[in-house]
């Protein structure tokens, strides 16, 4: 490659910039410390301004690095994913599926397809993250159904989810059952905060045919659902929970709902991403290996069965 290639020392810098110094990023890419710092002062000067700061200790961007790297970085694994799946159209599924996958769908969704998926098309490794979907390079997500994005094809995966708040016997024989959602004003909540927007979560309730939103007073903040379970059954405070989440806790009484008459339904976990993804063959295998693996437990749950496979918030459907 010339200087005149405008991407000339481009994967260079990515690495670098993504593996925090030079010695990492030449093993990643399979070369010398000294040849990656020599494409590095190559592309700067070709640029006309640094863009790591070096010292003996670190490696760190300079503002203009820190821009280009959140410009480039996601195109360049756009390239990588596009050049990928050139390379696997018509062929056996194999590579890396990335997913973006909520503590909630691990015993759900995960913990039975994936080793269905490794069984099935054992050339196909999985990994997976609570991430934002487009900005760090994943293939697909899993999300309920309410908070896909509309520009996204989304395939359901589990069925419809009813909300419910709860609370362990202990809890309730200390400071009473709420019978109102007002009554949320005299107790400990438990809340939650969405790991990727860091946003807390506003409990939803309906009354006389409206919605409703409250932020509960209370001491704990978590950004991971099981905890909200294990907490709530410890005796900390009320949880705000999918059932399919604390099924098990329900069924045995550690927890005890709340608050029934005035919670929402919602639809259920749903496979995520863009319409471009759906010709993968690893992502395809994953979606055709779900199917056959979760039918089953969504036809024993009898009308929950006859719920279209689409996410009804999505305009796009996987055929």
């Amino acid at each position: 490659m010339t200087s005149s290639d405008p991407f000339s020392g481009l994967a260079a810098f990515l690495a670098v910039a993504e593996a925090g110094g030079f010695t990492a990023a030449a093993a990643k890419l399979g070369v010398s410390p000294a040849a990656v710092s020599q494409a590095v002062k190559a592309f700067e000067a070709r640029l006309g301004t640094p863009l790591f700061l070096r010292t003996t200790r670190r490696v760190g961007l300079t503002e203009t690095g820190a821009a280009l790297l959140a410009r480039a970085g996601p195109a360049a694994a756009e390239i990588a994913r596009a050049i990928e799946a050139v390379g696997e159209m018509g062929e056996e599924p194999a590579g890396l599926l990335r997913l973006t996958v909520p503590r909630m769908a691990v015993p759900l969704v995960v913990e039975p397809v994936i080793p269905a998926l490794r069984r099935a098309h054992p050339k196909v490794s999985v990994e997976d993250a609570t991430v934002d979907l487009p900005a760090h390079g994943y293939d697909a997500g899993i999300r309920i159904g309410e908070f896909v994005e509309r520009d996204m094809v989304a395939v359901r995966l589990t069925r419809d989810i009813a909300w419910s708040v709860v609370a362990s016997p202990t809890y309730i024989a200390a400071r009473g059952t709420p019978e109102l959602p007002d009554d949320l004003a005299g107790h400990e909540a438990i809340r939650y905060r969405f790991p990727t927007s860091g946003a807390v979560y506003r409990w939803e309730f309906e009354r006389e045919g409206r919605s409703v939103t409250i932020d509960p007073p209370g001491g704990l903040l978590v950004n991971d659902g099981a905890l909200l379970v294990a907490f709530a059954a410890a005796g900390l405070g009320l949880a705000y929970v999918a059932d399919i989440a604390a099924e098990a806790e329900i069924r045995t009484g550690r927890l005890v709902p709340v608050l029934q008459p005035f919670l929402p339904r919602s639809p259920g976990l749903f496979l995520y991403f863009p319409r471009r993804a759906g010709t993968q063959p690893k992502l395809r295998a994953f979606i055709d290996v779900a199917r056959r693996v979760l039918r089953p437990a969504r036809r024993a749950e009898g009308a929950a069965a006859a719920q279209p496979w689409c996410c009804p918030s999505s305009p796009a459907c996987y055929r």
